[in-house]
């Protein structure tokens, strides 16, 4: 697992690594600080010509549909850093008629995902070592110039639920909305990534069902009280409600932008001002609908043994998520934030997009005023 870690520390730098497989080596260059000298450097070093590796939402916003996870687009050596930019993550890129995708093997798809894990743009220049240049990469790594990790610990990494979730410190916090509260830190073992849980009243005096809501971090909704979302009211008006019902527990998961990271979801916000809605701007980036798995929200839950729950939520997703992690979800109660000219369109995007419930928030009238904050109902 140290190896991955390292493996995403480098490529977040904008380094190569090279992932080791059974039908040989692959080098991987991320796609951000890959420019010209560098996409030559790449194909010098292996040599074999580049191939850019690209997930099935990517492709299909550049009218080429597959079946699998990946396939790889090759890249002539005319072409340039600039032109492989486009292709992965232009919305108006198309690729050319007489490129024709090759499959891509599981090596090229554990080089997205390492991408994609890292926060990264989900998107890959790889390059099969030849025979020819072996003996020379091998003498990077000896060296530590290069590192490589093998192809198995990738997936293994991957499929961990919680990345070997570590419970660090914790402190008593009152909140404005609920002043007995207890912020537990947990953290996720290659450091990335923190979550808290907010313990808020009495846990003696917590019902059999507790009350608990899974908010995904969101910066600029949260913090700043951005109008294009309502993710900062639905934060406050969770904890509120968690308080007046008795108490319960808030899961502050480090999940920025529905598991895409602050810096995607920036550019997906600037492509959402082209005119794309929140779940289109994800794919034309190369994510699915919702990055999103609740692994470490189900391992949380298991330390501070809970296993019977109300949730908070609009989203279904959530409640499948608990349901197969073994958490009882005895009933759900719905939590909004207010209706605004800016987010409608991203609420009608979760609402007929992804199925969540929002009903009673896009029900309202006059989108150019602020709604009326709706108070959680029972399911």
């Amino acid at each position: 697992m140290r190896q991955v870690e390292r493996a995403i520390f480098d490529l977040r730098r904008g380094l190569p690594i090279l992932i080791r497989g059974d039908a040989g080596d692959l080098l991987v260059h991320p796609l951000e600080g890959c420019d010209d000298d560098a996409l030559a450097a790449l194909a010098t070093l292996s040599g074999n010509p580049p191939a850019l590796a690209l997930t099935r939402h990517r492709l299909a916003l550049l009218e080429r549909e597959i079946e699998t996870r990946a396939a790889l687009v090759p890249v002539a050596a005319a072409s340039l850093a600039d032109d492989i930019v486009d292709w992965a993550c232009r919305e108006a890129a198309s690729l050319p008629a007489d490129i024709d995708l090759r499959d891509a093997d599981p090596i090229h798809v554990a080089a997205i995902d390492l991408m994609r894990i890292g926060l990264l743009i989900p998107a890959a220049v790889v390059s099969a070592v030849s025979p020819a240049q072996r003996e020379k990469v091998e003498a990077l790594i000896s060296e530590g110039t290069l590192l490589a990790v093998p192809l198995a610990p990738i997936a293994a990494y991957d499929a961990a639920p919680s990345r070997f979730l570590k419970r660090t410190s914790e402190a008593e916090i009152p909140l404005s909305h609920a002043e007995r509260a207890r912020f537990v830190m947990f953290r996720e073992a290659d450091g990335m990534r923190e979550h808290i849980a907010i313990l808020i009243g009495d846990p003696e005096a917590w019902s059999d069902a507790v009350p608990v809501r899974l908010h995904s971090a969101c910066l600029t909704g949260d913090l700043f009280g951005s109008l294009r979302c309502d993710c900062g009211e639905q934060l406050r008006e969770s904890v509120r409600t968690i308080d007046e019902r008795g108490g319960g527990v808030l899961l502050y998961l480090a999940q920025e932008g529905r598991g895409i990271g602050l810096a995607n979801k920036l550019r997906a916000y600037t492509l959402q001002d082209g005119g794309l809605d929140t779940v289109d701007a994800d794919h034309v980036l190369g994510f699915g609908d919702d990055e999103r798995t609740y692994g470490v929200a189900l391992e949380m839950l298991e330390q501070l043994d809970i296993a019977r729950i109300e949730l908070l939520t609009n989203n279904p997703e959530k409640i499948a998520a608990m349901d197969q992690g073994g958490v009882e979800v005895v009933n759900r109660r719905g939590v909004y934030g207010k209706l605004t000219k800016q987010n409608r369109r991203y609420l009608n995007a979760k609402a007929e997009r992804a199925g969540h419930w929002l009903e009673e928030v896009l029900e309202q009238e006059g989108e150019a005023e602020l709604g009326s904050l709706k108070r959680p109902f029972a399911r």
